[in-house]
């Protein structure tokens, strides 16, 4: 029997069903979307006019920033448009694109943050070799890499999604369109999609997670050996990093590392790592990064002071 697709739009239920809090919610998140814009869109504009993008951290911190702006982008403005909303409606193709966006993007900020802790513990542990290791070439080719990784990760679960069959019902109990959600709503048996996702997502997780852990034990272990000024700059830059794996992969990993199943917090969870880090990742690099401030300042005066020559 061949694929039976009935359905050519979804609805979401939102986060609440209640219209006065749904209306509280949209100018929330409306400052959190615009926030992570701007506070990403600084970074982006410090370190390419500060002439930084030679340093590898903050060629990926630069690339970093790119990915949460298009992240947040995906689910963002739609569950903002929506929360305004009486019916909540989305096409079967739009869902498909926000699921390979935010599968695509999300993954690519896992491998991108699993550099950057690779990056900081060449720094740190082989500080004499560091800029023959991360030279600009193997940046480009990491990078590379990093992209091609979270494109085959979504390929993979999109393979998966467009062979279900969906007949009805059609409504979706999230604010955007993820995988788990879509698994129960397929009129078929789903167990070895559920396997074959869980699996794919869940490795990725958990195993970028335990990367990160080890590096990050092996870069701390390794600063007792260091003058308390090294000390203390290596501890500024590792300390923000530890700061968004910990408020990034915690979310992911209660969403991903389970098998098929749905839980009613899984709203409120996905709203932290789609909305809310982008937003904290950019005030996390520059309060606890002194390089980044530093270069800030340095830009603002530089604009202050020739504006005030200009006059």
């Amino acid at each position: 029997m061949g694929k039976i697709n009935n359905v050519t739009t979804f609805i979401f239920l939102g986060l609440s069903q209640n219209q006065e809090v749904e209306e509280i919610f949209s100018v929330v998140f409306s400052f959190f979307y615009m926030g992570s814009l701007l506070g990403n869109f600084v970074i982006m504009l410090t370190v390419r006019m500060g002439n930084l993008l030679n340093s590898p951290m903050y060629f990926f911190l630069n690339y970093l920033s790119f990915v949460d702006i298009c992240f947040a982008s995906v689910t963002a403005p739609k569950m903002i448009a929506d929360l305004l909303a009486e019916r909540k409606t989305i096409s079967y193709v739009g869902c498909i694109l926000q699921l390979f966006g935010v599968h695509f993007l999300g993954c690519t900020e896992i491998f991108l943050l699993v550099v950057m802790a690779y990056d900081r513990y060449v720094a740190i542990c082989k500080p004499l070799h560091y800029m023959t290791i991360m030279d600009r070439d193997r940046c480009n080719k990491i990078m590379l890499g990093i992209w091609i990784g979270g494109l085959l990760h979504t390929v993979i679960l999109l393979s998966l999604v467009l062979q279900l069959p969906f007949c009805g019902p059609n409504v979706i109990d999230h604010y955007f369109c993820d995988v788990h959600p879509m698994l129960k709503l397929a009129c078929t048996d789903t167990y070895v999609a559920g396997v074959v996702e869980t699996a794919n997502s869940g490795s990725i997780t958990l195993g970028s997670f335990i990367i990160l852990i080890i590096s990050y034990t092996v870069i701390l272990v390794s600063l007792r050996k260091q003058s308390a000024g090294g000390r203390r700059k290596a501890l500024s830059t590792c300390g923000s990093h530890i700061a968004v794996v910990i408020i990034f992969f915690g979310p992911c990993t209660f969403m991903y590392m389970r098998p098929d199943t749905t839980f009613a917090e899984d709203k409120m969870v996905a709203v932290f790592y789609t909305s809310v880090t982008p937003m904290l990742n950019p005030l996390i690099y520059t309060l606890r990064n002194a390089e980044v401030k530093n270069a800030m300042k340095k830009l603002w005066y530089r604009k202050v002071f020739w504006k005030a020559n200009d006059k």
